[in-house]
């Protein structure tokens, strides 16, 4: 037989225990908080058809893997949750609004992998439609903003912008409109590029790090200056960005609407230096109209955004005879784990056996079975050792799986009635108080018999003890 050589995909792998226990810790820690305004699940098919998923725009179109089934019908895997969403509110029109969804699915994108970044990847969103004011965006944010406290993170920053107000510096500029979505994305790279590097795209382009060229826009210098001048807008506080851009700009639909964010956010309580007004925030997918916003983790820059979104009054109109109003935000869960690990805020579980019953007689199996299964109604996850070797290899397997209890019945144990209760933790903690081995001997590192009748109370005490 030919010897296949295993391996994953580019921008897909494997995920083992340790970081499937953090993800659902995170996961059901956002829940929480998302129910607690409102929220409530949905989830629709991996697989639309491909004339569903094209609404993106023309950068986000070419990272949708699309095909054709064996019927010929040409489908795509979703490329996010916002456009399923946008085909479930046109398809269904009796849902309630404003209808108030989280969703927790894998979503797949053609894109570059980078650190935290994958081709297959578990996204969390939220999202309500059918209010246009955007008090519902400031809801939003708030949701984002409980959600990341309750994780236990404090050192962490919210940023939000209004593209909007990137139309109005489109026309200040006396760019033409059909370059403004260039323009924006090139504004987007401002935190993680630098002003300069952002000014050189907009007009005759750059070289990168890696050498690679960079084209630019080709804008007049004149435009670029416009552009750098509301770049660099005094923004430190909320009130100084929001009088800044009045100054330059005058009145306008999109300032007013930031203050009405504001507004509300000083109303609940938000940190005032944990969400600040960030002109230089665009989003990438062409199809927001409102509001935008992003959240990084100031102590792990490195992973970039791990929640973002904003207002997309016109998506759902590809689907629907009118335009609904919409705005949500998503969490790349994959980059939020992988972050808060790195960070040691959260952290996995490789293994959920409390309790290794090893095996001493193989004609006494039954016997070892019943025990277990005495021990995992009492709830305390309990393994039975299946494989082969002696006490030492059997005991060497439950320390590598971090099992802290292992049990022992050998022929002495069945004739008195007995169980020996091995804590294999206790080595740990006592190493380091006792030195000489006849005293290690004696303490015998947590061994101890006790009657059967009274194995499951002696465990639920040794776990609780820890």
């Amino acid at each position: 037989m030919r010897t296949i050589k295993p391996k994953t995909l580019k921008g897909f792998r494997d995920i083992f225990s340790d970081e499937i226990v953090a993800r659902d810790k995170v996961i059901s820690t956002i829940k929480r908080v998302y129910e607690s305004f409102g929220f409530s699940p949905l989830a629709t098919p991996a697989l639309e058809y491909k004339e569903i998923l094209v609404g993106y725009g023309e950068e986000a179109n070419k990272q949708i893997y699309t095909f054709s089934d064996t019927d010929e019908v040409k489908v795509g895997l979703r490329y996010d949750l916002t456009c399923p969403l946008s085909r479930v509110m046109a398809q269904y029109k009796n849902i309630e609004r404003p209808f108030k969804r989280y969703q927790i699915q894998e979503v797949w994108r053609y894109d570059k992998p980078d650190k935290g970044r994958f081709r297959e990847f578990l996204q969390f969103d939220i999202d309500t439609v059918g209010i246009s004011s955007v008090i519902a965006d400031a809801e939003i944010i708030f949701a984002m903003y409980q959600s990341i406290k309750a994780l236990g993170i404090d050192n962490f920053k919210i940023s939000i912008s209004n593209r909007k107000i990137l139309g109005e510096v489109i026309k200040f500029a006396k760019i033409e409109s059909t370059l403004s979505q260039s323009v924006f994305r090139i504004i987007d790279k401002l935190e993680k590029q630098g002003l300069e590097a952002v000014l050189a795209e907009l007009g005759d382009g750059r070289i990168d790090a890696s050498g690679a060229e960079i084209r630019g826009l080709g804008l007049k210098r004149e435009q670029i200056n416009r552009i750098k001048e509301f770049i660099i807008l005094p923004q430190s506080t909320r009130n100084e960005a929001l009088s800044s851009i009045n100054k330059l700009l005058g009145d306008c639909e999109g300032i007013e609407e930031l203050r009405k964010i504001d507004s509300y956010l000083k109303g609940v309580g938000v940190d005032k230096d944990k969400v600040v007004i960030d002109f230089s925030i665009a989003r990438g997918l062409d199809y927001y109209t409102g509001p935008v916003y992003e959240a990084i983790l100031n102590d792990a820059p490195k992973y970039g955004s791990i929640m973002g979104g904003g207002r997309y009054d016109r998506l759902i109109g590809q689907f629907a005879s009118e335009n609904i109003p919409a705005t949500g935000a998503s969490i790349g869960v994959d980059r939020l784990v992988l972050a808060l690990m790195k960070l040691g805020v959260i952290k996995g579980k490789k293994n959920f056996t409390d309790v290794l019953i090893t095996i001493m007689l193989k004609d006494k199996l039954n016997e070892y079975n019943k025990l277990a299964i005495k021990l995992r109604e009492k709830g305390i996850n309990t393994e039975v050792y299946l494989g082969k070797g002696n006490i030492g290899k059997q005991l060497k397997y439950a320390d590598k799986k971090k099992i802290p209890i292992a049990i022992i019945i050998g022929e002495d144990e069945f004739k008195e009635g007995v169980v020996t209760i091995k804590d294999l933790r206790a080595k740990d903690k006592t190493e380091g108080e006792i030195k000489e081995r006849d005293k290690w001997l004696k303490a015998r590192m947590g061994q101890g018999k006790v009657q059967t009748s009274q194995v499951v109370e002696e465990i639920k005490q040794i776990l609780d003890r820890d």
